[in-house]
């Protein structure tokens, strides 16, 4: 036997012992798949290019809104514009909720069923237990952001062929450009979702509530874009996520702009870090008893 030394006395381990080796990713992400709301998270995303390409089939061709032309003008040119047309619409909300439930629901889970003391009593170090819910919570997250573009894609490319991406103020981008810049679209929407995702973590590690903790990262998000749409705050609006949430925009361009999205980049780095950082905190010190 050996001893690992505490905040209060020595504890005797089993000899072998790996701290880094409890809790493998790999456990931590089939039991997370195997859940029913991974399953139908999966399922709505999915369906959304469906929905969208039957709505547009019965409605007709997408119009205008007066002189002012939009992306969703653009929906039905090609599998391309109908991707993008699908992340433009679901980037404000609906991405949203996958981030807050994967990341929100990962502890307060565990807390709600009264396994996390097991969980720790295992032993498994409380640093290691979060870090392997929160990779598996991100890359949860990620995958739900590169599902719905995919399914977009090949659905718009059955429904209206493979071709260059229009731009509604003018000029396209050939298929394989645009397949690029689309990557990085979606790499651009999971980093400004990384602070819902901060949100929703530090929430459920204080609470044993998983809807407590993805509704409150949700409904803090909603405030944030409310709080964006006031433009009496000025310049102030620059130090909001939300404000940059659309940046992405800027690089389906015939010639990108990177400034905004850099910005972007920055400020949900920075909230997240912070976040994350204030999770792993709290719950180093935190009375587990449940």
């Amino acid at each position: 036997m050996s001893t690992l030394t505490g905040h209060t006395e020595p504890v005797e381990v089993a000899s072998g012992y790996r701290a880094h080796r409890t809790l493998p990713l790999r456990v931590e992400l089939v039991r997370q798949l195997k859940r029913r709301r991974t399953l139908v998270m999966a399922g709505i995303l999915a369906a959304l290019p469906f929905v969208l390409a039957v709505a547009f089939a019965i409605g007709g061709e997408p119009g205008g809104r007066g002189n002012q032309v939009t992306l969703m003008d653009t929906a039905t040119a090609s599998g391309a514009n109908f991707a993008a047309v699908n992340l433009f619409v679901s980037a404000g909300f609906l991405l949203v909720i996958p981030v807050a439930l994967f990341c929100g629901d990962t502890v307060a889970s565990e807390a709600g069923w009264s396994s996390l003391r097991y969980l720790l009593a295992a032993p498994v170090p409380r640093g290691r237990l979060l870090w392997s819910k929160l990779v598996v919570g991100l890359g949860l997250s990620l995958t739900a952001m590169v599902l719905l573009p995919l399914v977009a894609l090949a659905v718009g490319t059955a429904a209206y062929g493979w071709g260059p991406l229009e731009i509604p103020t003018g000029g396209e981008l050939d298929a394989g450009t645009a397949a690029q810049r689309l990557l990085v679209v979606v790499a651009y929407v999971f980093v400004s979702q990384l602070v819902t995702a901060g949100l929703a973590f530090w929430l459920s590690t204080k609470t044993d509530a998983p809807l407590g903790a993805v509704g409150g990262a949700v409904g803090l998000t909603i405030v944030g874009n409310v709080l964006d749409a006031v433009t009496a705050l000025g310049d102030w609006r620059d130090f909001l996520p939300a404000h940059w949430q659309f940046a992405w925009a800027d690089a389906v361009q015939p010639r990108p702009e990177w400034s905004g999205m850099i910005q972007g980049t920055a400020i949900s780095l920075t909230y997240a870090l912070v976040l994350f950082a204030l999770a792993f905190r709290g719950f180093a010190r935190k009375d587990v008893v449940s």
